[in-house]
């Protein structure tokens, strides 16, 4: 497998074409062995078919979730037995051609802050004598008044000292350990440091602030038609009443606490980035550093994160990868997902990537429900993403997702490797079709790769091409082109 680089805002191999990636999360949250959950039995094995199924469906990239305290159950003590796990699942993945980041998880700081929490292990876990609480409502209320978890975070973020050495300190020596044993690897693409970051008390504080302009929004933003509001509550229509939160109401609201979260991605978040890659960079200069949003940037706050830095040398080998859901993911109302609102976050992560200037993977977007009305929801961000050249890995894959109609909807055609400029490219589904333009301003050896998730009825290009079945299913569609600007047309 070709070392996957970074130009400008583009992924680019070895020789300069230009990379695109199309992925699905995979994530090791741990199965509880106890009644609290609390006590967790981490995967070793994957059945290998589930990587052939991926490759067969077109996936090239996978985000591989595991946890601190898979890593490092007690202080100093790392579970190498389970990082060869890992590494058997990266062999794997470069069998099939996937490539593979590393996403260090967490949600609600730990399994022993909240309930349904996972990440940092017990010791790690400073809550100043919080109790661990379970889920009244819904999964993300420890954030919101979880003083544990806040609590939690303050003290990682604090680098508050266990065994005579900071919470900090010891996480980023955990990262370099993990890249130690597995930074060498072929299929490996790069570290993801820490999933949304959670910003502590200041995120209760930011909860406040967003339900407080929530509510003075609702009532005097002429946008919100308040008789018809009212109707809908009474009838209990949470479609209705949601569909008056558009995009435009989201950003105004969200606006209220862009400062609280735009200080703590500045002084907490980016020196945490700069310390965390520069122990990996300690013991290898192979692989991407992924740049997060913080979680509360899944709701258009812009992220003022990064760029990552080491002194005065700015890393070059970054990446942004923002997440975005609407609100009615994993419900039965996805169906009703607002395509508004998701183009409001993703729209402040484009602002985000043109400040950095750096590429785009989206690390997390998607979501699942039952039936298939919520599939027009998926196309649009699809279409968004490709439109702005923007790689991604979808939320999640789980076994029920094997022999789904959502993986049809997920296989489709794309450029994997393009000896040039991308200027643009477009699945449109009603016509079945695909096209691709791009500038190439010189000659190269190796050829543009497109994949296609069938094979083609007609292709229509201004070079050499040949259409060959891939191994695991699917083609691959291979051109030859010289200097100049090219269009590729493909009926399927």
């Amino acid at each position: 497998m070709e070392r996957i680089f970074v130009n400008g805002t583009a992924f680019v191999d070895k020789e300069g074409r230009e990379r695109i990636f199309n992925g699905v999360n995979l994530c090791d949250k741990g199965v509880p062995t106890n009644e609290d959950e609390t006590d967790r039995k981490y995967t070793h094995e994957y059945d290998e078919k589930m990587f052939r199924t991926l490759a067969e469906n077109g996936f090239n990239i996978l985000r591989l979730g595991t946890t601190w305290e898979a890593i490092e159950p007690k202080p100093g003590e790392y579970n190498d037995e389970y990082i060869e796990a890992l590494r058997r699942m990266l062999d794997t993945c470069e069998k099939y051609g996937i490539y593979v980041y590393l996403d260090m998880h967490q949600d609600l700081y730990s399994a022993h802050c909240y309930q349904w929490g996972d990440g940092a292990p017990e010791w790690a876990c400073l809550m100043e004598g919080n109790k661990r609480k379970t889920i009244k409502l819904v999964w993300a209320e420890g954030y919101f008044w979880g003083k544990g978890v806040q609590t939690a975070y303050d003290n990682f973020w604090l680098n508050k000292q266990v065994n005579g050495r900071g919470l900090l300190d010891w996480y980023a020596d955990m990262w370099a350990h993990v890249a130690q044993k597995l930074g060498d690897h072929p299929a490996l693409f790069g570290f993801d440091m820490l999933n949304e970051p959670f910003m502590g008390k200041d995120g209760g504080r930011v909860f406040r602030t967003l339900i407080a302009n929530l509510i003075k929004t609702t009532l005097t933003d002429k946008r919100i038609k308040k008789g018809k509001l009212i109707k809908d509550a009474l009838k209990l229509d949470i479609p209705a009443i949601l569909d008056q939160y558009n995009g435009g109401i989201l950003r105004d609201v969200a606006a209220s606490a862009e400062a609280l979260v735009e200080k703590f991605d500045r002084d907490r978040y980016t020196p945490f980035l700069n310390k965390t890659a520069a122990a990996i960079r300690g013991v290898t200069d192979n692989g991407i550093m992924f740049i997060d949003n913080c979680y509360y940037s899944n709701l258009s706050i812009p992220c003022k994160a990064g760029p990552i830095t080491y002194g005065d040398t700015v890393e070059e080998q970054a990446c942004f990868s923002p997440h975005g859901y609407d609100f009615m993911v994993d419900t039965p109302l996805y169906k009703h997902a607002s395509s508004s609102r998701t183009d409001a976050i993703f729209g402040e992560h484009e602002n985000t990537q043109k400040r950095l200037g750096i590429p785009v993977l989206v690390g997390e977007w998607g979501g699942y429900s039952e039936g298939t009305e919520w599939y027009p929801h998926v196309h649009h961000l699809l279409r968004f993403f490709d439109d702005r050249k923007w790689s991604n890995t979808y939320w999640a894959f789980h076994e029920g997702l094997i022999g789904d109609t959502l993986l049809g909807e997920l296989n489709r055609p794309y450029p994997r490797a393009v000896t040039g400029e991308i200027l643009s490219y477009r699945h449109n589904r009603e016509k079945s079709t695909f096209t691709l333009s791009y500038k190439q301003d010189k000659e190269f050896e190796d050829k543009t790769l497109v994949y296609l998730p069938c094979e083609p009825k007609n292709v229509e290009c201004d070079g050499e091409y040949e259409v060959k079945a891939l191994e695991y299913g699917g083609c691959e569609l291979k051109i030859k082109t010289g200097v100049g600007e090219h269009r590729i047309f493909v009926e399927l």
